[in-house]
């Protein structure tokens, strides 16, 4: 069939509704697309990197394990998170992609990426029902009077309308909110000061009985900390590739390393400052008691900050698949409804319960895909030269399956949660994730030298900008 030339002006006139209403959830974003400064998309991950579970995390490691080994293993998560965040960030902010789009011509395949899409997604919603838990809990434990069921409802649909008009929306919104959080935060940090602490010493030489600094206790932090680096990393992704191109090495390194920074090692160390001297693990809890109603204020605000950003890319994520698989496109206003509801629904069943188990293999996935995303650009494009030295994305010119991404995904989630139930021994059990995606790494080498590159592309195109190379 002969390709259909639409006028100019047309096109201009689809893409500027396109960028006005901010979506490319199932599309790469345009040059003319990629108009936000580093600042303003770093400003937006940040409303992830305050989430109240990187304090409570800080808080958790440091009460069961001691605060140097909690302390090592943030250090631990930054530079692993940090690494491969920028990895992804560079793929993405150059190719004006996201992590599910890139996993389609980044070694999965048409369908084949659609598996990826699928479970990033349940993860973000898995997400959503644990910080609207933590809200609810913390809100709950100032007003008892209010069911605490009732208010898993009502923030769970509260972050609705916060999402409804995409990214431009997500930067206005943290941008109003972060002041009010540091006032908080600084507010429970004199407070806190002022009162007894239930430690007396120094805050770095707390122990718990029984237990000590490195070994079993480190490793386990390690382990804890696995289940939440490959998250962040992949996250940035959805909002890099709206960084303006003369920003690109600057916005790359921002967005790819600044929320990790915060994430892991700045908002750690809160945790762990406030869970030693309050003697408490759950950050929901010693806000309400250090601020009373102004820290069920603080969780609030909390949480909707990172909620906003659960939905946005949970979106993204199931907009992808069911476009891919179904050829269903409601929308990105639907899925974001979808994945709020999904998230009530986990909540009312208590996902707090299972947190652990959760964070745990959610890390072997996680890890294991960013490993084949990363190794696929900088070794296998670009070192190997095998495949297209670009990331396509579009249907027409890609495989449904590539074994490549596919067979080095599941093999490695399938031996990294081996681990995790400790059948190689509690070492491997403590890294699962990140054993997971060095497997994931090697077998997409072996597997892309293997093929030959013949799965990648049925053929190649002629109208990628140089630009997006590799």
């Amino acid at each position: 069939m002969a390709e259909i030339i639409r006028p100019t002006n047309v096109i201009n006139e689809d893409l500027s509704k396109e960028v006005k209403n901010d979506d490319f959830a199932l599309e790469k974003v345009p040059l003319e697309g990629r108009t936000m400064s580093w600042v303003s998309i770093t400003n937006v991950t940040l409303g992830v990197a305050t989430a109240m579970l990187f304090i409570q995390m800080g808080s958790l490691m440091a009460t069961s394990f001691g605060a140097v080994n909690a302390l090592l293993a943030e250090i631990y998560a930054t530079l692993v998170a940090g690494g491969l965040g920028i990895g992804i960030c560079f793929i993405a902010a150059k190719s004006g992609l996201n992590v599910n789009l890139l996993a389609r011509g980044g070694g999965f395949g048409y369908l084949g990426a659609s598996i990826t899409s699928l479970i990033y997604a349940l993860n973000f919603i898995m997400y959503c029902a644990i910080e609207g838990s933590i809200m609810a809990s913390a809100v709950h434990e100032y007003l008892h009077f209010i069911p605490a069921w009732v208010l898993m409802v009502v923030f769970g649909l509260l972050v609705i309308p916060l999402n409804w008009f995409g990214i431009k929306q997500l930067d206005k919104l943290q941008k109003w909110s972060i002041p009010i959080f540091l006032i908080l935060l600084g507010t429970a940090f004199v407070l806190a000061l002022n009162m007894n602490p239930k430690f007396a010493g120094s805050i770095w030489s707390f122990l718990p009985k029984g237990a000590s600094t490195g070994g079993a206790g480190l490793l386990a932090c390690i382990g804890i900390m696995n289940g939440l680096v490959g998250i962040m990393a992949l996250l940035v992704s959805d909002y890099a590739r709206f960084i303006k191109k003369d920003e690109f090495k600057i916005g790359v390194f921002a967005v790819g390393f600044i929320p990790q920074l915060v994430c892991f090692l700045i908002m750690g160390i809160i945790g762990i400052w406030f869970g030693v001297r309050m003697a408490e693990q759950n950050p929901g809890i010693y806000f309400v008691q250090i601020l009373g109603i102004g820290g069920a204020l603080f969780t609030i605000l909390t949480q909707l900050r990172i909620n906003v950003t659960n939905l946005y890319s949970g979106s993204l994520s199931l907009a992808s698949f069911f476009e891919n698989i179904f050829k269903f496109k409601p929308g990105r206003p639907f899925w974001v409804v979808f994945v709020s509801i999904s998230a009530i629904i986990l909540m009312l069943g208590g996902v707090l319960d299972h947190i652990g188990s959760l964070l745990t293999f959610q890390g072997v996935f996680l890890l294991a895909w960013g490993a084949v995303l990363v190794c696929d650009a900088v070794v296998v494009k670009k070192l190997l030269n095998i495949g297209p030295n670009y990331f396509e994305h579009r249907q027409e010119y890609l495989f449904g399956w590539n074994p490549v991404g596919v067979v080095s995904l599941i093999v490695s989630c399938i031996i990294g949660s081996f681990a995790a139930f400790g059948y190689f021994g509690v070492f491997l059990q403590n890294i699962a994730a990140f054993f997971a995606a060095i497997i994931a790494f090697v077998l997409t080498v072996l597997l892309a030298i293997a093929t030959k590159g013949k799965y990648y592309s049925k053929k190649k195109a002629n109208d990628i900008p140089l630009n997006e190379y590799i």
